[in-house]
């Protein structure tokens, strides 16, 4: 058996999605969940950096925030994205941002809750999308074209395109459709281009990200989901 100095050693790198956003291999203490890491400065070029979900958590994990600014705030997308969270906030003196619903379940960590949105920055702001879990939220930063953290909101499908997918979990499957639909409401082809999936990240096929995000969910037809999508 490797020695914990051995194992930490073969932890695979945090991947660059693009130049200010990082994808950390799938954790296990997630269910093979995908972490992301955006790299963001305030107006006076202070480091805002935000962590979203948890990635495994390994001295090569620390190492490498820590090189890149430290981590300002951890925002959790569901509570499946929990992970080691105390162990990474004792760490690294970092905010825990998750919806409000779901903060019950942190107790003993200080932690920032909130109701339908929160702002994170001029960039990033996340907001409430129940349905896969009660606290399901998805956080959107405007780079790139606009690139949304969807959790397990949407994931890609066997052919890589983005997709609400009902599971023995669900907590509301016709709350999850509508919010997605939400998403078409808010969002536009110049502000979603990009999709970046916390989970299914094998269907991609090499790819980082969801291209042509906002076009992808034109084509979704959310009434048939809700009458024939099966459970996974």
């Amino acid at each position: 058996m490797d020695s914990p100095e051995q194992l930490t050693t073969t932890v695979k790198a945090p991947r660059l999605v693009f130049d200010t956003i990082f994808a950390f291999p799938p954790n296990r203490h997630t269910l093979g969940a995908t972490a992301y890491f955006i790299l963001e400065n305030d107006s006076q070029d202070q480091a805002i950096n935000i962590l979203i979900d948890c990635p495994a958590w390994e001295e090569s994990t620390q190492k490498f925030l820590q090189a890149q600014g430290n981590v300002r705030w951890l925002f959790l997308t569901h509570r499946g994205g929990i992970g080691q969270v105390a162990e990474i906030q004792n760490a690294l003196g970092c905010e825990v941002v998750i919806q409000e619903q779901e903060a019950y379940l942190l107790p003993g960590l200080s932690v920032t809750s909130f109701q339908h949105k929160f702002v994170f920055s001029q960039m990033s702001r996340a907001f409430w999308t129940p349905g896969h879990s009660p606290g399901c939220a998805c956080l959107h930063y405007s780079g790139h074209g606009g690139v949304l953290f969807t959790g397990r909101h949407l994931l890609p499908n066997r052919d890589g395109h983005p997709t609400p997918m009902k599971v023995s979990k669900t907590f509301h499957w016709p709350r999850q459709l509508r919010n997605v639909q939400r998403l078409l409401d808010d969002f536009s082809p110049e502000t979603l281009s990009y999709i970046c999936p916390g989970a299914n990240s094998g269907f991609l096929r090499g790819k980082r990200a969801i291209a042509n995000a906002y076009e992808q969910l034109q084509q979704l037809n959310l009434a048939a989901y809700e009458q024939d999508q099966p459970m996974l």
